[in-house]
C-alpha cells in the first residue's frame, strides 16, 4: 500500500468515526441520564450518575399505556414481517420463474414503489372510504405495501441464483408449483428472509408518521407514538422519559445485534445476483 493510499484509508476512517460518534453520543446521553434524578437529569450531562437511580424503569413500567404500546408494536411489527415475507417471496418466486414481458412490467412497476414517495392523504382518504382507518388491519395493509417493493427487490435479485433446473427435476417428479415453492424454494430464501424480516421490523417499529396519521383511537398508538404523551407527561422528570426512550430502542437494538450479519449477506446477496 502506498503512503497515498494510506492517507486516505486514514481519512475515511476518520470520517467514519465522526458519523459514528453523532449516533453514539446522543444515545450514550440518554443511557446515563435515565439512570440520573431530576436535577442531575436536566442537565443534560454526558457524566455517570451520583446516584443510580433504577426506579426510573420501575416508574416507567408501572404505566399501563407503555405496556399496552409495547403490545400495538409488537403485534403490528410482527404482522407486517409476516405478510411482506410471504407476499414477496410468492410474487418474486412468479416473476422470476415466468419471466415474460408481463411479469417484467409488472416487476418494474414495484421498483417504481420505492423512488415514489407516499402520498398520505390520499392514503387517508382511501382508508376512510374502506371504513378501515384507525383499525390495526388498516396500518398493518399500509406497511405491507410500502415495504414490499423493497422485498420484492431482494428477492427476485437473489431467486436468479437459484438454477431452474432444480425445479425442471421437482415438476418432472409431479410436484405442483405451490409444493414447488413451499418446500423447495422457500427454504432457499431464508437468507434473504431474515434480512427482510430486520429491515421491516426496524422500519415498522420506528415509525411515528404511520401511527400519528392512520391511528385516531390513541389506546392503539405503537410504542414510538406514546413517547408523545409520555414527553408531556413526565417533562419535568427527564430521568422517567429517558429510561422510556431505552426501553423503547431495546428489544430492536437487541433484534439488530443478534442478526445483523443476515442484513450484510442478504443485502449482498440481492445486489450481486440481481
Amino acid at each position: 500500500m502506498t503512503t497515498q493510499e494510506r492517507v486516505r484509508l486514514i481519512i475515511l476512517e476518520l470520517i467514519a468515526v465522526a458519523l459514528a460518534l453523532l449516533i453514539l453520543i446522543p444515545f450514550y446521553m440518554i443511557l446515563v441520564n435515565s439512570f440520573k434524578g431530576i436535577r442531575e437529569s436536566a442537565l443534560f450531562g454526558l457524566s455517570l450518575p451520583s446516584v443510580w437511580e433504577f426506579k426510573n424503569y420501575k416508574d416507567t413500567l408501572q404505566q399501563a399505556h407503555v405496556l399496552r404500546g409495547f403490545k400495538n408494536s409488537f403485534l403490528i411489527s410482527g404482522s407486517v414481517v409476516v405478510c411482506v415475507n410471504l407476499f414477496a417471496s410468492m410474487i418474486a418466486f412468479v416473476i422470476q420463474r415466468r419471466d415474460d414481458k408481463l411479469m417484467r412490467a409488472i416487476f418494474y412497476t414495484f421498483i417504481c414503489g420505492l423512488i415514489v414517495p407516499v402520498s398520505i392523504v390520499p392514503t387517508i382518504k382511501l382508508m376512510g372510504d374502506l371504513h378501515i382507518r384507525g383499525t390495526y388491519f388498516s396500518l398493518i395493509m399500509y406497511y405491507t405495501a410500502v415495504l414490499l417493493p423493497f422485498a420484492v427487490f431482494l428477492l427476485v435479485g437473489f431467486m436468479k441464483s437459484i438454477p431452474r433446473e432444480l425445479d425442471e427435476a421437482a415438476l418432472l417428479e409431479g410436484c405442483s408449483f405451490f409444493r414447488l415453492y413451499a418446500q423447495i424454494i422457500l427454504p432457499l430464501l431464508m437468507t434473504v428472509l431474515v434480512t427482510i424480516t430486520i429491515v421491516v421490523m426496524v422500519s415498522v417499529w420506528n415509525d411515528f408518521f404511520g401511527p400519528f396519521y392512520l391511528m385516531t383511537d390513541s389506546t392503539k398508538w405503537t410504542i414510538v407514538l406514546q413517547i408523545f404523551n409520555f414527553v408531556t407527561m413526565y417533562s419535568t422528570n427527564w430521568g422517567i422519559v429517558f429510561a422510556f426512550m431505552v426501553l423503547v430502542v431495546a428489544p430492536i437494538l437487541l433484534l439488530y445485534l443478534l442478526l445483523q450479519r443476515f442484513i450484510i449477506d442478504g443485502l449482498t446477496a440481492g445486489s450481486l445476483k440481481g
